[in-house]
């Protein structure tokens, strides 16, 4: 990689690839069907302020789940090399993930420079009561909660509020948009118009605000990297008929960690 000049800012967009290295799967396939009773839940039905509204216990239960596989997972080769990047970049450095896990925070990215555009899956938040900044939720909360379990009458009372309202998972769900306040929209884009490289890892290109992040980058004719397992893509596509793209077919884990020592050595 040749030598950038001047204070060079990157922008790095992750998706669910990078988690899945770490075993988290996607959620949207087979792992991501939650039974209640004898009905069996896609996630595009309970990952829904409707579907919260209509069985809020149900949505919990399936959130709880999910949160305690997040939380036995560890952050792998490619989430510690980002941090490198960012260390080495400082402010100019932006990550924005589409990844409620919080891998990346437990590998060390810092909150001021990580954007998660789609919330973090160990987080709640109070809505209702005009409370939005997210809170940890409760300890007391089991993180080892087993496929199918309901939460009881007692656990549900760790997710109320003191006057009594019962709070939300703090993601981006499919039936809601994206803002600045919660999910740094605005953020996000003013960097991709800032942006002298963009470096997208794990991900596809099925979520809007990414999209909008390369569409951004790539109509500005700059350097952009696409890393992915998969060939067939939008974000692989996109770079591949660009004229500043360049696409790395293969595990984030062995790629990302290479580009990062060859980007620190040309900025």
């Amino acid at each position: 990689m040749q030598a950038m000049e001047g204070e060079q800012r990157v922008v790095v967009v992750s998706g669910a690839g990078i988690s899945a290295e770490s075993g988290i799967p996607t959620f949207r396939g087979v792992e991501g069907y939650w039974q209640v009773g004898s009905k069996n839940y896609h996630p595009h039905e309970l990952a829904t302020l409707s579907a919260f509204r209509r069985q809020p216990r149900e949505v919990w239960s399936w959130y709880l789940y999910r949160r305690g596989v997040c939380l036995r997972a560890e952050p792998n080769a490619a989430h510690h090399a980002l941090v490198r990047l960012e260390q080495h970049l400082n402010e100019r450095f932006t990550l924005v993930t589409q990844n409620v896990d919080g891998l990346h925070g437990r590998a060390g990215a810092s909150r001021e420079q990580t954007y998660e555009v789609h919330g973090n899956i160990r987080f709640m938040r109070f809505d209702d009561v005009g409370e939005l900044d997210p809170r940890l939720i409760p300890e007391e909360l089991s993180t080892d909660w087993a496929r199918g379990r309901q939460v009881h009458d007692d656990e549900i009372n760790y997710l109320r509020h003191a006057c009594g309202v019962l709070g939300r998972p703090h993601v981006l769900w499919f039936d809601e948009y994206y803002d600045e306040t919660r999910f740094r929209y605005d953020s996000t884009l003013r960097a991709a118009e800032a942006a002298d490289l963009l470096l997208v890892v794990g991900s596809s290109g099925t979520t809007n605000l990414p999209v909008q992040v390369a569409e951004r980058v790539s109509e500005r004719n700059i350097p952009f990297i696409v890393v992915n397992k998969d060939v067939d893509s939008y974000f692989v596509d996109l770079a591949q008929h660009s004229q500043t793209g360049a696409v790395l077919i293969g595990n984030a884990s062995e790629w990302i960690p290479v580009v990062v020592d060859q980007l620190i050595k040309a900025m």
